[in-house]
């Protein structure tokens, strides 16, 4: 038996990525053993993957430094890899596939395109759409001579799962009910649409008897949050019990509005469409939402400085963040709202 090791530890939203590739990769290998290794509080995006693969979600601060990478791949060798995929090439992995290449192990790294990416800055209308963030992930699979045709569909299968403590949470959905999700926050200002404008947006779906469930995360965003609610507006913020019910949730909605996030993939990962508002980053990067058409991307196309950054965390060099500020309400809600 070919036993794998694939290795991403974040962002949240590129491990979210990796879904699609490891979930297609077992189901067409089912006589290869894939371990997957990230974060524990990321394990839950891998809870319904085929049962050939096995995740690993460790706490990394009990593995800081050489030495505690040292004890991670003295845990990781008792397993006795053939080979091993870096999906993420930072100092970390690095270290990591060191290790398991001096013991005799084929390791393979991902090719990020950080020139292609450079590149693009500035340009976003002029060039070409780089390689999505999951085609690379095949690629890198590809260095091992392992074929994978990405063939996932959504994480799970709705008719088969336990809705139960969502539903004690939030209620059950009825026949005619329209339920959207907006997940208002990103990791970067520049990526995140203003917050009074998208309260006026989630005000506008409540008065048109939209159920609005509010995503975010941490005590900040859950306190503004919280702040948003009232007639059919909850915000769902450190209330369902973690990711996994989050994501059944998730599944029940209509429309996922979000940012360019890991909410906006997480969304697309269950299969809920999803409208993503874009500012200083540019759908073109490669981290476009699994499945989803372009028409449900929100982004003023016409400035000529976008992308200024390739992740969100360079700050807007006219001090205004136009890229966001030009996008009305009435843009967004002209895609949620028939």
């Amino acid at each position: 038996m070919f036993r794998l090791l694939i290795t991403r530890f974040s962002a949240m939203g590129d491990v979210a990525m990796t879904v699609p590739v490891v979930h297609s990769l077992a189901s067409q290998h089912p006589d290869m053993r894939i371990t997957m290794l990230t974060k524990k509080e990321l394990k839950p995006f891998f809870d319904w993957m085929p049962a050939n693969v096995e995740v690993l979600g460790v706490d990394l601060s009990k593995y800081d430094g050489m030495i505690g990478l040292e004890k991670l791949f003295d845990e990781l060798k008792q397993r006795k890899f053939d080979a091993m995929a870096d999906f993420h090439d930072v100092l970390r992995t690095k270290y990591l596939r060191s290790r398991f290449k001096l013991s005799g192990v084929k390791t393979v790294k991902i090719d990020k395109g950080r020139d292609d990416k450079k590149g693009l800055l500035g340009k976003g209308m002029d060039t070409e759409a780089l390689m999505p963030t999951t085609d690379r992930y095949v690629e890198t699979l590809r260095k091992l001579n392992l074929e994978v045709t990405l063939d996932f569909e959504r994480a799970f299968d709705p008719r088969e799962e336990d809705y139960a403590p969502v539903f004690r949470r939030v209620g059950r959905k009825r026949a005619g009910d329209v339920w959207m999700g907006v997940a208002p926050f990103a990791a970067h200002e520049s990526k995140i649409y203003p917050l009074p404008k998208m309260h006026e947006v989630v005000q506008t779906l409540a008065n048109n008897d939209v159920r609005v469930f509010l995503f975010g995360a941490g005590e900040q965003e859950k306190s503004l949050l919280e702040s948003w609610e009232g007639p059919n507006v909850m915000s769902v913020c450190g209330k369902l019990g973690g990711l996994h019910n989050e994501m059944l949730l998730m599944s029940k909605l209509d429309t996922m509005l979000a940012m360019d996030s890991a909410n906006m993939h997480i969304a697309a990962l269950v299969g809920t469409r999803v409208v993503s508002v874009w500012g200083a980053t540019h759908p073109k990067a490669g981290f476009t939402p699994w499945h989803q058409p372009l028409d449900n991307i929100i982004q003023i196309e016409s400035l000529s400085c976008r992308p200024c950054s390739v992740y969100g965390d360079k700050p807007c060099k006219f001090g205004d963040l136009r890229c966001m500020n030009e996008i009305t309400p009435e843009m967004i809600l002209k895609k949620l709202l028939p």
